[in-house]
Formats: structure tokens, sequence, C-alpha cells
């Protein structure tokens, strides 16, 4: 019962929640995952079964990755996502001419700030703990590349499409496209469509994984 498991995240479960189903359904306590999900976003999730693969994390968290994100633009909020507070509406309406154009400096290599609701850490303590304490510190940029390719636009919501590699914060990235369009935004849905190899397509849904009587070693993959 050892191996790779992609899975496609429900909205609403967490890591954990992931973590807690496998472990039942395999009796193997050592169980991790190559990237989390925030609750609200979907997609895949490449779950490492066994201490063979937890071992291999590495060779997964660092591949590029794909996402379809909605973003909600005239609200920014302080998590730059649709679970946080909000801090700032903008009657601004911008053109898809004007998308076009603030999307375009940020593709390629670029430099990104990490939200200060992020797990990421510095000096020792995750940033989100000290946000949720209403203290911000300086973050130093972290060097990403992101392309984006345009999906459709109904104001308020814009959606695109993400190939990016490790380290990107869609979260930012729809916050900081809301400064550049000078009405704010934020990300009001997300699915991770590829995380290095495995797709949508690869993934066994969430769903299955409440079943006991489901049969896992069919979609165990070994590489």
């Amino acid at each position: 019962m050892n191996g790779i498991l992609p899975v496609d995240k429900a909205p609403g479960a967490t890591s954990f929640q992931i973590v807690t189903l496998l472990r039942r359904l395999t009796g193997v306590e050592t169980i991790g995952h190559a990237g989390t999900l925030d609750p609200f976003a979907t997609g895949v999730m490449v779950m490492l079964i066994g201490r063979e693969f937890t071992r291999r994390s590495d060779e997964f968290l660092t591949s590029d990755k794909q996402y379809r994100a909605t973003l909600h633009l005239g609200i920014a909020t302080d998590t730059y996502d649709l679970d946080g507070q909000v801090t700032q509406r903008h009657p601004h309406v911008p053109t898809l001419h004007e998308i076009e154009l603030a999307i375009r400096p940020f593709c390629g290599e670029t430099l990104q700030i990490p939200p200060m609701f992020s797990a990421k850490k510095v000096q020792g303590k995750k940033l989100y703990d000290l946000a949720r304490k209403g203290i911000t510190i300086e973050r130093q940029p972290v060097k990403v590349r992101i392309e984006i390719e345009f999906l459709s636009y109904t104001y308020p919501h814009l959606d695109i499409l993400v190939d990016c590699s490790k380290g990107t914060y869609i979260r930012s990235l729809a916050h900081d496209l809301g400064i550049a369009l000078g009405c704010g935004a934020h990300l009001s849905a997300l699915c991770r469509t590829r995380s290095g190899a495995f797709t949508l397509e690869n993934c066994v849904p969430h769903a299955h994984l409440k079943n006991p009587e489901f049969n896992l070693t069919p979609h165990l993959r070994r590489q």
C-alpha cells in the first residue's frame, strides 16, 4: 500500500483530513504530501504514502505547477483571498485592454513578496502566526517564474490560467494584479490543475477516499 497517489482535493477540505482518510484506508502511518492547498482550493494534491516516498517529498515539491484562478476585482482582503477581511473596495471597472496590459509585467521571471498569511517562516516564525496577531513584518522578495494565460472576464470575475515555479503564491499574484489595475482584487477560487507530471485526469476523487471499501492499489504509483 506504499506509493504516490494524486488526489483531486475537494473544496473545504484540509491536507490533514486527506492524510487521516488515507491512514484509515492503507493502515500506513507515514503519509505526507508534495505541496498543500488552502481549504477553499481544489485540485491536484500529490500524496506520498510510506517512508520510501515521503523521503522523496523535495523531488515533488520543487516541480512546476499549474492553476486555474478566479480573481474578484474591486475588493481587496487582508489574506488576499475570499477567507479574509475586506481592506478595500474600489468602484473602478477595468477594461479588457487594461487587464491585458496589467498581466504582461507579471509574466516571466519576477520577484514576488510572500503574503503575511502564509506558512512561510521568517526567523523561525510562521508568517500567518504573526498575521493573526495583527503583526506585519518586512518580507524579502522571492524570484519566481510565472506564465499567465487569459481565460475570461465578466466583471468582477477574471479567470486566468497560471503556470508557475515552486514558491509562487497565487494569492499574492491576485493581490498584486489588483494593485496594478487600480481597483484591488482577491483570489475567490483556485484549482491546481497540474503538479509536476500529475494532472487532474490522473487524480482519485477526494470523495472516493471516504469509502472504506475503496481499493487504492490500482491507483498507486511507484515513480
